[in-house]
């Protein structure tokens, strides 16, 4: 398939950089396949929208202050560093913006210093100095990686707001953002309906949001992130299945682990580890019956991943309603269901 065809409508000035409050007040266009039918409701709106015996499965990770400013030594030129995973002891995965080469030292806001020792395209790797864990530094001295086309910096109402209520095991770089429309409030709403909740974890890293850069999109290369898909959440959803309720995926990082946590024979097993797994359209959705997720960048895997889930043809209407409908786009915009 060629990229192109994922250059889906888009209008700049959607982008939103706050979110609405409550969280559960944003919109959210229902898209029916079966039908091609869209209507507009809002996220409160899912105890009415969704049934009795259906079960929402969410992504309890939690962000983590993952960005650090720092400067080259000697010269005192400014970079940044992006966590994204430690690699044994003292060494770590980041993504740099700013030139350097191996070799090169730099200095972290409150003193703290790492050396590069890998650099190659999509991974830098840098030897952590110190003092102190890495890990132990971020949470002390890092900020909040907002995503860089809010162009804004980070104010204090974000360390609550780029969290979801879920948010539990540390180690995402980004939010499950389909997961930020939820409030106490909603989730209370939707036990009183019979509606379930079960979780997994994926944290959420360069493979969601690295850009694809080749023309044809089956050779782009997911980076791996790591899921796990627990023993109570994968007997949840067999006992939901059975019953005949959805299984209602929040967000894409949700879809993408319980679709990688099948077995050669088709059945949903617990398992952790990671995940490389690419969902173009043509692929067979095995466990997830309705998408819950936010508006995203045209061009990008999650764009493909919803345009396999709802058929491209009916993905790009949808995203040309939103568009119509001044609904608000990406981290802190809107969302879309799409159901039978």
């Amino acid at each position: 398939m060629d990229l192109s065809q994922f250059n889906f409508p888009f209008d700049q000035t959607l982008v939103a950089k706050y979110p609405v409050h409550p969280r559960d007040h944003a919109r959210l266009l229902v898209l029916t396949r079966s039908a091609g039918e869209i209507t507009n409701q809002h996220v409160k709106d899912l105890p009415d929208i969704l049934r009795s015996g259906d079960l929402l499965v969410v992504n309890n990770t939690k962000v983590i202050p993952a960005r650090l400013r720092a400067k080259k030594v000697p010269s005192g030129g400014r970079v940044e560093l992006l966590f994204v995973k430690e690699v044994g002891e003292d060494h770590a995965e980041v993504l740099i913006q700013g030139r350097v080469g191996v070799g090169q030292f730099v200095e972290c806001e409150g003193g703290a210093r790492a050396q590069v020792v890998e650099k190659e395209p999509g991974r830098t790797m840098i030897h952590w100095l110190g003092p102190g864990a890495l890990r132990t530094w971020l949470l002390a001295h890092g900020e909040i990686p907002l995503p860089p086309y809010l162009k804004r910096q980070p104010v204090s109402r974000d360390q609550e707001d780029y969290q979801t209520v879920f948010a539990k095991v540390e180690g995402a770089i980004a939010a499950p953002t389909a997961g930020l429309h939820f409030t106490p409030q909603l989730i209370t709403q939707l036990a009183e309906k019979g509606i379930g909740m079960a979780t997994v974890t994926l944290h959420v890293g360069p493979g969601t949001f690295q850009p694809v850069k080749t023309t044809d999109v089956e050779r782009h290369i997911m980076h791996p992130e790591w899921f796990e898909v627990s023993e109570e959440t994968a007997e949840r959803i067999r006992e939901v299945r059975q019953r005949g309720g959805k299984v209602v995926a929040v967000g894409t990082t949700v879809a993408r682990s319980l679709e990688s946590a099948l077995d050669e024979t088709g059945e949903l097993k617990p398992c952790s580890g990671e995940t490389r797994l690419y969902i173009l359209p043509g692929f067979q959705f095995r466990v997830v019956n309705a998408l819950l997720t936010n508006f995203h960048f045209p061009e990008t895997t999650l764009l493909m991943l919803v345009s396999a889930f709802a058929g491209l043809e009916k993905a790009r209407e949808a995203y040309a309603h939103a568009v119509r409908e001044r609904y608000r786009f990406y981290s802190y915009g809107d969302a879309m269901l799409i159901q039978d």
